[in-house]
């Protein structure tokens, strides 16, 4: 075959192979297209620090694409950055154009087209061609095939390189559009969930808008969780004193918090995942924070399989428990809202029925009841400070066992809330107990709220609740203690005030000794019920000449002292009076003239011996019982007068009764 023939023949082969390539499809510009919009991508200049791994892929497809005309080719390949710089090919040609040094690749870079280039000290006399890729849109030079090939004919091994570069750069975009439709197809499904989770989450959100019942709203995070997620292990943690009756909805507890992820979540307030390594078994923990607008009110928690975990949307599970924890805390200010009405109803209906006596004793008795019936209490007992004995003193309990037991103020749980004013909730005595309690261990109670009584400013006293049950009382039992206890207060203070008024106006203020009204009324009840009484009227003798003589400062005086000894002398149940200026009255129930006469005696020789200055007293005493015709207490007083007018006739410091023949020295 002549030259010229051989020629020919490689220039119909190259058209052949050129015709090939085009046949994949080729459009005004010579490059690979389509119908889609996928076909218009393309790359620039400022991606070329990106395309590595395309390149190394899109060689290795190009290889197994070109199998065979390659193999008719008989050389090695390589692909080059558009500086002549390695980017990927056969292995043994890496060194040798990392060198650079290449004649047809530096003729490539310098001219930007195909070239071809034989050399005897080239690779062994190898023939290297380098042909441009260029880009779809703007023809920009990105990479360079190059083959190495063994023959003489380099113009037939240009014609196959530039086919090959065809070829391949087709195989580049193929990949490069690749990424485009992975990554479309990445957004469609992420859309696709993300309409699946909006219609979860607007469905979910609508029925908790429904709900305005606490059981209702926790009863549907459960169930929602575990309808989205089947094969996961749910509990619902709840930190409010709210019972539920959903088997998985459980207390918070916050003892050992450090050792639980669901406290930990609670504590920190944001979503935490623990991986339990146990071989086979392995699992994940997620403990979700369930919260409104006024903080976290417990712990949506989950435990799966580790290899289950990819499948668990967080996003999701975030949103549920954020719409869980606000339907639930509507749902709890909706409660509050009917439990505030419900207790400001109690409230006052408590004040107005406290407000309709002015007995303490009663008062006490109806609160007592009250207390029990409101908060659903076993045992309600309350202390009130005795100042005279220092004390705590029992006034009212429905335990009769500890009816008007005096403790010490420092004793016990009812001791500690009133040393340290400060209202206690236990939930389990067994477990917190910060004192004894003799009404805790004598009623079997293991729940307790308490609080002090205060009156007037005062802490007055402790009332005590308590119940059998374990955790019963709420926080708002507590509340509702506190509240109902000032109401108390209020009360207890009206009536203290009340009898304090009366006391005041059943007293001289002078002597603290009663005044004659009240006397008066108490001798005329006494005679109504009695056999018997007498009367000493005792007057200080020569009371003016003590007024004369120290000045009516000192007169006062006297007059204290005699009311003190009058007082110190008789029994409680004798009633002691300031009849009039100096002289004092004492009635004694139940004594007939002989006993009176000789308290009337004591007096007299007391007030001889302990006054200061010195004074003496003249007495008059009479006597009525139930044989007397005329009983009266202004007979009573009449007879007792004259009897004082004669000792004090007779020579005074004396006691003369009402027949004015005995008196004594």
């Amino acid at each position: 075959m002549s030259e010229e023939q051989r020629k020919a023949s490689a220039s119909s082969s190259t058209s052949a192979a050129l015709m090939s390539a085009s046949s994949l499809g080729t459009g005004d510009t010579g490059y690979v297209s389509g119908s889609g919009w996928h076909h218009m991508l393309d790359i620039t200049l400022s991606d070329l620090p990106y395309l590595q791994p395309i390149i190394e892929e899109s060689f290795l497809d190009w290889k197994e694409e070109c199998a065979g005309l390659l193999s008719s080719i008989a050389g090695e390949w390589a692909v080059l950055r558009p500086d002549g710089t390695w980017f990927t090919g056969d292995p043994q040609l890496q060194d040798y154009f990392s060198a650079g040094d290449d004649p047809a690749v530096s003729d490539l870079i310098g001219s930007g087209s195909a070239c071809a280039v034989r050399s005897e000290h080239v690779l062994g006399g190898r023939t290297v061609c380098a042909v441009p890729l260029l880009s779809r849109t703007h023809g920009d030079f990105f990479a360079a095939l190059v083959s190495v090939t063994k023959g003489q004919d380099t113009e037939r091994a240009r014609f196959m390189t530039e086919a090959a570069g065809i070829i391949l750069r087709s195989s580049f975009y193929r990949r490069f559009q690749q990424i485009f439709v992975t990554d479309l197809e990445v957004v469609y499904e992420q859309a696709a969930k993300e309409a699946r989770r909006r219609s979860l989450l607007f469905q979910y959100v609508k029925r908790m808008h429904t709900r305005i019942d606490v059981d209702t709203v926790l009863n549907e995070v459960i169930e929602s969780v575990l309808c989205v997620y089947p094969n996961a292990d749910v509990q619902l943690f709840m930190s409010q004193d709210h019972e539920s009756n959903h088997p998985l909805v459980k207390p918070l507890l916050l003892h050992h918090w450090q050792e639980e992820i669901y406290v930990r979540t609670f504590m920190e307030g944001t979503l935490t995942i623990v991986h339990n390594e146990a071989g086979k078994d392995a699992e994940s923990e997620i403990g979700v924070p369930v919260g409104g607008k006024q903080g976290v009110y417990g712990v949506l928690h989950l435990k799966i399989p580790r290899e289950h975990l990819p499948e668990i949307d967080l996003e999701l599970l975030e949103m549920m428990a954020d719409a869980g924890g606000t339907a639930f805390e509507n749902a709890k200010l909706y409660e509050q809202s009917n439990v505030m009405i419900h207790e400001l109803r109690m409230i006052n209906e408590l004040t107005q029925s406290l407000s309709k006596s002015l007995n303490l004793t009663d008062i006490y008795q109806f609160a007592n009841q009250e207390l029990r019936k409101i908060l659903r209490a076993d045992y309600c007992c309350i202390l009130s400070m005795n100042e005279e004995l220092g004390a705590l003193e029992v006034t009212t309990c429905n335990a009769p066992w500890l009816a008007k037991e005096v403790f010490p103020k420092e004793y016990g749980v009812g001791g500690y809330v009133f040393q340290t004013k400060e209202p206690l909730i236990l939930a389990d005595y067994s477990e917190e107990r910060p004192a004894e309690s003799k009404l805790m261990e004598s009623t079997g109670s293991n729940s307790l709220i308490a609080t002090t009584l205060i009156v007037n400013g005062i802490t007055r006293g402790v009332i005590l609740m308590t119940h059998r049950k374990k955790h019963y009382f709420s926080y708002d039992d507590y509340r509702l203690l506190q509240t109902l206890s000032s109401h108390l207060g209020l009360a207890v203070g009206n009536a203290s005030l009340h009898a304090e008024v009366r006391r005041m106006a059943n007293r001289d203020m002078l002597t603290e000794l009663y005044a004659r009204h009240y006397l008066d009324e108490a001798i005329q009840q006494c005679q109504s019920r009695d056999f018997c009484g007498s009367l000493i009227v005792v007057d200080i003798d020569h009371f003016k000449r003590v007024n004369d003589t120290y000045g009516h400062q000192i007169g006062d005086k006297i007059l204290k002292q005699v009311s003190s000894i009058v007082k110190s002398s008789i029994r409680q149940t004798d009633i002691a009076a300031r009849w009039g200026g100096e002289e004092l009255a004492v009635y004694l129930p139940g004594l007939n003239i002989e006993a009176a006469l000789q308290v009337g005696e004591r007096i007299r020789q007391r007030v001889e011996q302990e006054t200061d200055p010195l004074v003496t007293v003249s007495c008059g005493v009479s006597e009525w019982n139930w044989t007397h015709e005329r009983i009266s207490v202004e007979s009573l007083f009449y007879r007792a007068d004259m009897a004082l007018y004669e000792a004090k006739n007779s020579g005074r410091n004396r006691i003369v009764t009402e027949q004015a023949e005995s008196s004594s020295e």
